[in-house]
């Protein structure tokens, strides 16, 4: 989704969020490695224009606290957002309110709006997802693909075309995605896992930029952590650091 730029908090920087009904993407600001955004936490590979063809990720689907109130989480793989305005991403969407709590997948073309898997398509707390997006050179299309290794089933999205996609960063993320101009609340998710460290799934959290398949935190790469804040600099959730270059997790904090 979307990142959003807000306003310069003192030493934060804010990105992009997702867009369905909801919205995910909005952009941060950015210093020295560092990022801080109103709607994303995790890492992203910031790199120059045309330069990312391929990322992918594992995780697993976080147990998030049903609340009352309507809250959400969104974590996803991507391509772009950081720093121009589209998002090529897939993902899983947690949805909670009157002490139940939903979970679904999505692609999404950003600006275009998010496209949800089928109801079949069951997401449950605790499953291992492996997704991926890649860039098509030869028909300058983007192709997503998003499998629940635990229900067995396999959701992607047909080539499409992004005009204006620069292919500047490729993201593993949690998000509080928006609807409309808003941003929601951050559905408390605890803690989610990404990579092979966690999901036992080699050679994940993997990108391919400038031609070189490597991991996250390859050197040239140019790997940025994000911790997503609210408007006045408090902690919603953050990354911790990143383990033998693929493998991290999210912990949630306040919903906003």
């Amino acid at each position: 989704m979307k990142n959003y730029i807000i306003i310069a908090l003192t030493l934060l920087t804010l990105f992009p969020a997702f867009v369905t009904p909801l919205q995910l993407t909005m952009p941060p600001r950015v210093a020295a490695g560092e990022a801080y955004a109103l709607n994303w936490a995790g890492y992203a590979d910031v790199v120059h224009s045309g330069s990312v063809t391929y990322v992918n990720a594992s995780w697993i689907v976080p147990s998030v606290s049903p609340s009352q109130g309507l809250k959400f989480v969104a974590i996803w793989v991507g391509i772009d957002g950081f720093n121009d305005s589209t998002v090529e991403q897939t993902g899983i969407l947690a949805e909670t309110y009157g002490g139940k709590v939903y979970y679904s997948a999505w692609y999404e073309f950003y600006p275009a709006a998010s496209v949800s898997a089928p109801s079949s398509d069951v997401v449950k707390a605790g499953d291992l997802i492996v997704a991926w997006v890649q860039y098509n050179p030869g028909s300058n299309t983007f192709t997503t693909v998003l499998r629940d290794v635990t229900e067995g089933w396999t959701f992607s999205s047909p080539a499409t075309s992004v005009p204006n996609a620069y292919r500047s960063s490729a993201e593993w993320i949690v998000e509080r995605p928006a609807i409309g101009n808003s941003l929601t609340q951050l559905a408390n998710f605890n803690t989610a896992y990404f990579g092979p460290q966690y999901t036992g799934m080699l050679k994940t959290d993997y990108a391919i930029i400038n031609g070189n398949l490597g991991p996250m935190g390859s050197s040239g790469f140019n790997l940025t952590s994000i911790t997503m804040v609210n408007m006045k600099g408090q902690t919603l959730a953050a990354p911790s650091t990143v383990y033998h270059k693929t493998s991290f997790y999210v912990t949630w904090y306040a919903s906003g």
